[in-house]
């Protein structure tokens, strides 16, 4: 076939590059560098791998998992959603990414659309590869990318102090810290992994995380985590009735508290001294000298 013949049939099966892909064992980025030219001459083993799955045929082979078609939106700049294969050719380095996929602007012969941002479940969420870190909210898919060290070493700080508290009280509440699935809103929709929580209703543990809020969440900011953690996470958390949730910003080294037991939101102070938690009347305080001591010895 040539290559104005493949990309007439890969249109007549509605497939997706993706698919086209998964069917025929030909890893993502060597497909879309064919369909756009760039390769000109493919091997022959690729070629005929394509033109089978384009014959009719579909192949289990080795790559058949490798790629699934979601597009997500990168946490970093406005947050935009990408979806369209213009916008992320143009704008994929300024996010600091290379664009993985390319979506497909018609569907031939009534086949299904790929869904869009807003659209996506828990059913997506799962179907992604196990080394792609997401967050689900709303929707729309919201890739991560892996903590700093002091990003890890603060959650870590606050984890210790925070499970040292609980365990000389005797009490039953139990802190996570990330990567844990929170079902927020018990719904198909949400799917977040706060840096650290305390959870307090042992009823909402299951096997895979936890379904529904948490009683305390803490955020450590990142460049790229700044904008969705102080205005999408923020509501989401506060309608979803968390009781308390904090957020440390290395950046500037202050720290954001909401406490949404008694009305107090927010109050803003800089990472100094001690300061209690309200879930605990105060009587659970944070070592802040700590946490700021280690972001002067370990900077981004």
């Amino acid at each position: 076939m040539t290559l104005e013949q493949m990309k007439q049939r890969k249109q007549e099966y509605g497939y997706t590059m993706a698919q086209l892909s998964k069917y025929s064992g030909v890893p993502l980025g060597t497909l879309q560098k064919i369909f756009t030219g760039e390769t000109a001459h493919p091997r022959y083993a690729t070629r005929q791998a394509i033109e089978r799955v384009l014959a009719g045929e579909r192949s289990s082979g080795a790559g058949a998992a490798a790629d699934i078609h979601i597009p997500v939106t990168y946490d970093g700049g406005d947050d935009k959603a990408i979806t369209q294969p213009e916008y992320v050719r143009e704008n994929a380095p300024a996010y600091g990414v290379q664009p993985e996929y390319v979506q497909e602007a018609a569907f031939a012969y009534g086949a299904q659309r790929e869904k869009r941002q807003g659209e996506y479940t828990i059913e997506d969420y799962y179907a992604l590869p196990d080394d792609q870190r997401v967050e689900l909210i709303d929707g729309v898919i919201y890739k991560m990318e892996a903590p700093g060290f002091v990003h890890q070493r603060i959650a870590g700080i606050m984890y210790a102090q925070i499970e040292a508290y609980i365990r000389s009280k005797g009490g039953d509440c139990i802190p996570l810290f990330s990567p844990v699935d929170v079902r927020l809103d018990c719904d198909d929709k949400t799917m977040v992994q706060p840096d650290l929580i305390i959870l307090c209703d042992k009823d909402k543990i299951k096997r895979w995380g936890i379904m529904g809020a948490p009683d305390f969440i803490l955020e450590v900011l990142s460049p790229s985590t700044r904008k969705k953690d102080c205005t999408k996470k923020l509501q989401k958390y506060t309608d979803a009735g968390v009781k308390e949730y904090w957020i440390i910003d290395p950046e500037g080294k202050v720290l954001i508290m909401y406490d949404f037991i008694n009305d107090k939101m927010p109050c803003i102070r800089p990472l100094e001294g001690k300061t209690g938690l309200a879930l605990y009347n105060g009587d659970l305080e944070i070592d802040l000298d700590e946490i700021s001591g280690l972001i002067q010895d370990w900077p981004e």
